[in-house]
């Protein structure tokens, strides 16, 4: 894969104008205090695991509409005291799989939780186990466009909303330092991570890699894979949609939460990925209304800088909790 979108001078530059609907707060103030109707306080229940420096809880959360959100909960054996905690959202398709695919976090010392996102985890990885008892209209197979119809009906309404609950569900918990939370998130678990942030106060930091789900307007047109490409397929089949189509995006948008979003940042993008254009990277990062840098990988694609990246966030990380 070549570079195909704007030079790396362009790209820092790069501030477009996101259409943002009028009433894009009020609409989620008014999901979030729906779903908080329901209590914070998750279910755990301990795993008997061959892990033995780890602690394995099931657990499972209060998400969207008060529905049963599944999560696996881990830290580090023999810790008794408020631990700093990083709440981590999944790529598209996967589920939560298994705990000791999860080890990275909770052997650095932090309380870790991994939210399954509901109605995936059936395109690649270990499994996922929690479903969405939401129905849909018509929509191209994959996710994007379920709902996609109206705002309130739209799919990513329900997951954004977990991912908040997530964070209100960890901050109750002994084990959890509650004013030291941060989130992060690969492709589509960045752009989750960056709804979180845009959603949820007094986060010690965000850190979103090569984030999906950020200036969709420019993404459809610039790039030929999936998931974007189901907003095509969709709109190549509901001509007189395109106005509502993206009217539902832009309450959705990454660049939106991005405004919002003020704790510390840091994101990545390979300047030769097919699936998240890097320009849709930056623009949330530069919309971004926090401190936020960000690693360039300039010679990847949708991997990003992967296990390198983790060394960096690592080391940015802990420079946040002392």
């Amino acid at each position: 894969m070549s570079r195909y979108d704007l030079s790396l001078p362009e790209l820092r530059d790069y501030r477009p104008v996101v259409a943002e609907p009028d009433d894009f707060d009020e609409f989620w103030e008014d999901t979030l205090a729906d779903a908080r109707r329901f209590p914070d306080e998750p279910h755990l229940t301990r795993v008997d695991s061959p892990l033995s420096q780890v602690e394995v809880y099931d657990m499972t959360f209060n998400g969207f509409a008060g529905q049963p959100v599944r999560a696996w909960f881990l830290v580090p054996a023999g810790t008794t005291g408020p631990l700093p905690a990083v709440v981590e959202y999944n790529g598209y398709g996967g589920g939560r799989g298994f705990p000791h695919e999860k080890l990275a976090w909770v052997t650095a010392g932090y309380a870790y939780l991994f939210m399954d996102t509901r109605g995936q985890g059936s395109v690649w990885g270990s499994g996922g186990e929690t479903a969405d008892p939401v129905g849909t209209g018509p929509s191209v197979p994959g996710f994007v466009t379920r709902g996609i119809e109206r705002p309130q009906d739209y799919y990513y309404r329900r997951v954004f909303t977990d991912a908040a609950r997530a964070i209100d569900a960890v901050r109750t918990l002994d084990r959890v330092d509650p004013t030291r939370v941060a989130v992060c998130g690969g492709s589509q678990g960045g752009g989750i991570a960056l709804a979180a942030a845009g959603l949820s106060e007094g986060l010690i930091g965000v850190m979103p890699e090569v984030p999906f789900l950020c200036h969709f307007e420019r993404a459809v047109e610039i790039t030929d894979g999936d998931p974007y490409q189901e907003i095509v397929r969709y709109l190549s089949v509901h001509r007189d949609l395109v106005e509502q189509t993206f009217t539902t995006l832009s309450y959705f948008d990454g660049v939106n939460f991005a405004k919002r979003a003020t704790a510390p940042a840091l994101f990545s993008v390979g300047l030769m990925d097919p699936v998240c254009p890097p320009s849709t990277v930056f623009a949330a990062l530069n919309h971004y209304a926090g401190e936020a840098d960000i690693e360039v990988y300039p010679f990847n694609q949708h991997e990003g800088g992967s296990g390198h990246h983790w060394l960096r966030q690592a080391a940015w990380l802990e420079e946040r909790i002392l």
